[in-house]
C-alpha cells in the first residue's frame, strides 16, 4: 500500500495471542510490551507482554503480531505514513 492510499482496515484477534492486521501504513515503534501502528483509520496501540512482529508486508499493508495481548486501543485520525520506523530502515 502506498503512502496516502486509503484502504480497508481490519483486525482479527485469536485467543488474545495472535493478531492479523490489514490497512497498516506504518509501524511507529515496537518492543515486547507495545506495538504502535499507523493504520488507514488512525493510530493503533497494542499492549501486552512478549509481543513479536512475526510478519510484515508493507506493500499489502498487512502485519501479524504474536504474544500476550492486554489491550488494543485506537487514537488519532487517519493519516498518511511519512516514512516512520520501517521507512527509515528500508531506505
Amino acid at each position: 500500500m502506498q503512502a496516502g492510499e486509503q484502504g480497508n482496515h481490519g483486525l482479527v484477534l485469536t485467543n488474545r495471542s495472535h493478531a492479523e492486521i490489514s490497512g497498516v501504513t506504518d509501524v511507529d515503534c515496537f518492543n515486547e510490551q507495545v506495538v504502535v501502528l499507523a493504520t488507514t483509520l488512525g493510530t493503533m496501540t497494542i499492549s501486552g507482554s512478549g509481543l513479536n512482529i512475526s510478519h510484515l508486508n508493507q506493500e499489502e499493508g498487512r502485519l501479524v503480531v504474536d504474544g500476550e495481548f492486554d489491550a488494543v486501543e485506537y487514537s488519532g485520525k487517519t493519516r498518511a505514513a511519512k516514512g516512520g520506523f520501517f521507512g527509515r530502515i528500508l531506505r
